[in-house]
């Protein structure tokens, strides 16, 4: 992999899904326009867009043109970002900054950013019902749909944020703290890859458990580089408040197991993750080159 595979590969996904975000969000001045505004303040023009760059990723790696799963990509995004918002409320991470400017709820109030995410999430799973460009049948959109909505809910990304409230300050081993970061950060990682293989139902079982092999390896990769990120990258790089983490009092990987160790298990994480990808040919390789990313980025 060279650099510039990588940045053209990032900077052609990151247009992509910057004009599918803007084609599906709201128009600012709608009503109730501080509602959208704020939707799109925390949507727009900002963040690594890992999630929906995952999703076109593998669409490629499966055959796919990038433009055939739009939806999905404006899907996991939106999700993504609700949980931004509602994470950095004062109820749960309390934190003023986020992608390198104020949190949603500081540059509106609280309450616009608690129904912002509200909006945001529901608009997701608008967004799969009825995106015309999606071109599945019925019956392969509504599991996109429950796949999504598994990994959102209670026992996905919501769950692990509840797992992970109720853990700190408390002493935990390594089993729980996986078991955290499978559904606060891996389940959506995880759905972003399986939803792009079903929109290629053609697609051999085998390797639709390889990819989502890969999914399972890279999301708590990307988890343990961000406990270490955490620790080492000031906050005008991070773009989020540096030693967070450490002022709540919360189990991260480097913390249980010092930071050369944490270092080490990201590697071998993204180690199981290209192993993984055996059976693909070179179509894969923008998984190949994401999975490296994971575990050398600075933010």
């Amino acid at each position: 992999m060279s650099d510039t595979q990588l940045t053209d590969f990032l900077a052609a996904c990151g247009e992509r899904i910057e004009a599918a975000l803007e084609a599906w969000l709201p128009p600012e001045q709608a009503p109730p326009a501080k509602l959208h505004r704020a939707m799109r303040y925390a949507v727009l023009g900002g963040g690594k867009r890992v999630r929906p760059t995952l999703v076109y990723a593998t669409a490629v790696a499966v055959g796919l043109a990038p433009a055939a799963v739009n939806a999905i990509a404006c899907a996991v995004e939106m999700i993504h970002a609700y949980s931004l918002i509602h994470d950095d409320l004062p109820a749960m991470d309390d934190d003023d900054l986020r992608r390198g400017r104020p949190t949603c709820h500081k540059a509106f109030d609280e309450a616009t950013a608690i129904l912002a995410g509200d909006a945001l999430m529901t608009q997701a799973f608008l967004v799969l019902a009825r995106d015309e460009t999606l071109a599945v049948g019925p019956a392969v959109r509504l599991a996109m749909i429950d796949r999504l909505a598994w990994a959102s809910g209670s026992r996905g990304m919501a769950g692990g944020q509840a797992m992970d409230l109720e853990a700190e300050g408390q002493e935990i081993d390594l089993i729980t703290l996986e078991n955290i970061h499978i559904h606060k950060t891996g389940a959506l990682i995880r759905a972003s890859v399986n939803m792009a293989s079903q929109a290629a139902p053609e697609l051999a079982p085998e390797l639709a458990d390889r990819l989502d092999r890969y999914a399972k390896c890279l999301g708590l990769a990307f988890q343990i580089r961000d406990d270490i990120l955490d620790i080492e990258a000031p906050t005008e790089i991070l773009g989020k408040t540096h030693g967070k983490d450490q002022a709540q009092f919360k189990a991260t990987y480097p913390a249980l197991m010092g930071l050369d160790a944490a270092r080490q298990a990201a590697a071998d994480l993204v180690g199981e993750a290209l192993a993984s990808l055996e059976p693909f040919d070179a179509k894969a390789d923008p998984l190949r080159w994401i999975a490296l990313y994971i575990v050398q980025r600075d933010r």
